[in-house]
């Protein structure tokens, strides 16, 4: 009866969501899709996509909890408003939050590895 899912925003949907955006959003879904499951970079795009589904106020019986963890997601992208470079924004303010958290340095993401060139 009920989709597999999670409490809060699970890392496997990550590379699940590569194509719901522009290039900026697939170049930072492939970022983060490469480093382990407890790399900052990776936790940084979990609480992101915890605070834009708003998964902190998902109830276990809900439809969004029913349809699952990549629906919600998918749905929250697509009706998000902000623009990709904005969501990459919402990103680095994510892995912000959690190196000071974790008490360790914010590691330095080039703009250029971030956001790929866009073509002329």
């Amino acid at each position: 009866m009920y989709a597999e899912n999670e409490l809060l925003f699970p890392t496997y949907v990550i590379p699940k969501l590569r194509y719901e955006r522009g290039e900026v959003w697939r170049g930072l879904v492939e970022r983060v899709s490469a480093f382990p499951e407890d790399h900052p970079e990776k936790l940084a795009f979990s609480l992101m996509m915890i605070r834009i589904d708003g998964c902190l106020t998902c109830e276990t019986d809900s439809y969004r909890a029913m349809r699952g963890c990549r629906d919600c997601a998918r749905q929250s992208l697509r009706r998000l408003k902000a623009s990709d470079e904005e969501l990459l924004a919402l990103y680095q303010k994510a892995l912000r939050d959690i190196c000071t958290h974790l008490r360790i340095e914010e590691p330095g993401i080039p703009v250029e590895e971030s956001v790929p060139a866009r073509a002329a």
